[in-house]
């Protein structure tokens, strides 16, 4: 199936390691070319490298912190400048914070809402002048299932990416007029570097694999997803043959949600 996603350009957030990287090689296995950022220079430029070997696309690669508007307008720009403009955005910066509401400080949940909802709207509006050029514009927004489905020991977590998706379904509406089309995706539990904070709260004492063990039992499936399987998604999403949806908030659990 021809995705229609060669010679497409595609930035992506956090794309240095986990599911980020995933997506990256991902939309360059379809012949995009990518843009990437993430704040660790030497796992930033060693993804971009691989790529490279491994692909044969073009790939910028700079440090940027979405937190920082200044600089993610700087990173948007150059990094237009050096793909010739923007077709996709990846949305997928940010990692889970966990804590009841009496453990979690309002410094560190104001601090996880600006990494994940307001990073996002820094992005896009940095990138929406391209976006709006593209005859393919898309925004696809790594969101997470416990902004459907609120789990007690991740409030801010839970409150904040429910917040991100209002954000994606608000979006949608406001971007239509000019063939943007946004979408969220949602991960259950996934393989990647990602855990450290999980794991330091819910099991300290025990290794990653045993951890992965632990949740797969809670899941319908019986396993983690891999990185590349939420990847798969997205590319989908940024095809052409996604030009349809819109507005859609798409869970890539195992079957872990139950709501209906």
């Amino acid at each position: 199936m021809d995705l229609g996603l060669r010679g497409r350009r595609a930035l992506i957030t956090g794309g240095s390691k986990g599911i980020g990287k995933a997506i990256a090689f991902e939309l360059a296995g379809e012949g995009a070319n990518l843009a990437l950022c993430a704040r660790g220079n030497e796992a930033l430029q060693a993804t971009a490298a691989e790529l490279r070997e491994k692909t044969g696309v073009a790939v910028f690669a700079k440090t940027a912190d979405v937190t920082d508007a200044k600089g993610i307008c700087a990173f948007v720009e150059k990094a237009a400048s050096r793909l010739g403009g923007l077709d996709i955005l990846v949305n997928n910066a940010g990692s889970a914070l966990p804590g009841t509401f009496e453990e979690v400080d309002e410094e560190r949940w104001r601090a996880d809402l600006d990494v994940k909802l307001f990073a996002a709207m820094r992005c896009v509006r940095a990138a929406l002048p391209c976006l709006k050029q593209s005859d393919q514009a898309r925004i696809i927004n790594i969101n997470s299932i416990v902004g459907r489905q609120s789990a007690p020991e991740y409030i801010a977590n839970s409150t904040d990416r429910a917040a991100c998706l209002g954000f994606n379904k608000v979006l949608s509406d406001n971007l239509a007029p000019y063939g943007i089309l946004v979408n969220s995706i949602n991960p259950g539990n996934v393989k990647s570097e990602a855990w450290g904070s999980t794991l330091d709260y819910f099991a300290p004492d025990e290794a990653l694999e045993a951890y992965y063990q632990q949740v797969s039992g809670e899941t319908p499936l019986g396993r983690v997803a891999e990185a590349d399987e939420i990847a798969a998604v997205v590319a989908f999403l940024a095809s052409k043959r996604a030009s349809y949806i819109t507005g859609a908030s798409i869970d890539v659990d195992g079957g872990l949600v139950r709501y209906i």
